[in-house]
């Protein structure tokens, strides 16, 4: 009996409350695409909580569960700091990204806690040359609502190339 109540008291959500969370998450998956595609990466630290995670990682060691990854951010200072390095000391060509996103699944929610993935396609268009595709993947994230918000604890870019054509300066 005491089962029956416990399962009773979980409310489980409805499809119109998936429906929903997803288009949030989606909304907010195309806000951040069209600050990076507009060259606004500073503001990206503010989708992201403090204790944030932030990893761009090949598939094979996603899979095998090896740690190396091609950026890797342990806090929001690590992802600040990399936007510093993006802006104040590399040099690079000029070049234009734009983001593609589908595929937004809700994989978990538990309360404040959202596991999702989505698909992503990030095509690079050099100064002289035609636009090509850059990297091929998935996100998968872990978000928390914060004061009404959903925020990034957990953004890991997984991506499937077999090799980065060109350095990866860009954040995914």
């Amino acid at each position: 009996m005491n089962d029956r109540v416990n399962k009773a008291a979980i409310a489980l959500p409805t499809g119109s409350e998936i429906r929903a969370l997803t288009a949030e998450i989606r909304d907010l998956y195309e806000e951040i695409a069209d600050y990076l595609d507009d060259d606004q990466v500073e503001r990206m630290p503010d989708y992201f909580t403090e204790d944030c995670l932030y990893k761009v990682i090949s598939r094979e060691n996603h899979d095998e569960g090896l740690p190396a990854a091609t950026i890797f951010c342990d806090g929001i200072a690590m992802l600040r700091d990399r936007i510093v390095a993006v802006r104040e000391t590399q040099v690079y060509e000029p070049r234009a990204w734009r983001h593609f996103i589908s595929g937004v699944r809700v994989l978990e929610n538990n309360g404040d806690v959202i596991r999702a993935r989505a698909n992503f396609m990030v095509s690079e268009a050099m100064s002289d040359e035609n636009p090509t595709m850059f990297l091929v993947g998935r996100y998968l994230d872990t978000l928390v609502r914060r004061d009404g918000k959903l925020l990034l604890r957990e953004r890991l870019a997984v991506y499937d190339n077999h090799h980065v054509r060109r350095s990866l300066i860009v954040l995914v």
